[in-house]
């Protein structure tokens, strides 16, 4: 692959990107009013070309708390609602434990919107 179609499909995946964090962002933990981008729940976003023009995606997450009531419904969340997008092939949402999560991963919107600062 050349240097230019590398740049292509580095756009292409950043461009797909913001379309995955809008699809994240619309997705609430019940029990709070912030979305799970924003929350930090979201650890890691990769893309990888796969047939034709589309990408297959692999989303690792966490959530705030190991007991949390939604722990087994939130990947599959994830995973339809990234599904919606026409440039992805196959999607794997895992869940992982490391690193923990702490406030510390919430963008400054969210501490404000939850008064943590």
């Amino acid at each position: 692959m050349g240097i230019e179609a590398k740049t292509l499909m580095s756009d292409r995946a950043v461009e797909l990107e913001e379309k995955v964090i809008e699809k994240l962002r619309l997705i609430y933990d019940p029990e709070i009013p912030v979305n799970i981008y924003d929350l930090g729940l979201i650890y890691r976003v990769d893309f990888k070309p796969a047939v034709e023009d589309k990408f297959d995606i692999e989303i690792d997450m966490t959530l705030t708390a190991p007991a949390c009531p939604v722990a087994g419904q939130m990947p599959g969340w994830v995973q339809t609602a990234v599904a919606s997008l026409p440039e992805l092939h196959n999607i794997k949402v895992e869940l992982v434990w490391d690193p923990p999560w702490d406030k510390s991963r919430m963008t400054d919107e969210a501490r404000m919107k939850l008064n943590m600062f």
